[in-house]
């Protein structure tokens, strides 16, 4: 009688130290990353733009206005299919508010010319960047996690490279992190970087 009796109870002791730890790996990521008022870390990679690869300058960049650089785990991976067609389909209101995209992961640069010119995800409308060694995503201090054999994207093909934790960083052209948004679902991360953008713009104006 007594397991009848402590198995439930059991259970949801162990579904709330789950949920806790999954709360505060959250947290502890958020924690992590560089934060508001902090330098940005300039970097030039190679990039893709609408299938074509070109040397990318977040310094030079700034000189047009704020950059929103949001880091991602994996082109052709579902989350991050789900926020670049969320930045493509934004990406004239982000340009209405003064602000340009630029999305970083560990992709090769080839997998990125796909990335960018595919009509579903990016569709040539933002740009994003090669870290194939993980060093932009470390000077922001964000979490990597290595690649795992056998992995699969969403085409199908090998995923043989480390993931960057989920992370956009909005700077202004002075190359101080406005805002860092992290821990919240692909979707939101966009929806929450156009709101600060434009409250960057509006407060300009």
């Amino acid at each position: 009688m007594k397991s009848i009796f402590h198995k439930p109870a059991l259970s949801a002791s162990v579904s709330i130290l789950v949920s806790t730890i999954v709360a505060l790996t959250i947290a502890s990521s958020a924690i992590a990353a560089l934060k508001e008022g902090q330098t940005a870390p300039e970097f030039t990679t190679q990039a893709s733009f609408s299938g074509k690869a070109y040397s990318y300058s977040l310094k030079e960049q700034l000189k047009k206005g704020t950059v929103v650089v949001y880091f991602y785990p994996s082109a052709y991976t579902n989350g991050c299919n789900i926020q670049a067609h969320s930045f493509a389909e934004s990406a004239e209101k982000f340009k209405a508010a003064g602000a340009s995209i630029v999305g970083v992961s560990l992709d090769s640069i080839e997998r990125l010319n796909d990335f960018s010119a595919d009509p579903d995800f990016c569709a040539g409308k933002i740009s994003v960047a090669s870290d194939a060694d993980g060093k932009i995503a470390k000077s922001y201090e964000l979490t990597i996690r290595e690649a795992q054999a056998g992995r699969k994207d969403s085409r199908g093909k090998d995923l043989d490279h480390g993931f960057a934790e989920r992370t956009t960083f909005i700077i202004t052209p002075d190359g101080k992190i406005n805002a860092t948004v992290g821990g919240v679902s692909p979707f939101e991360n966009v929806e929450k970087s156009l709101a600060i953008v434009q409250k960057i713009a509006a407060k300009k104006s």
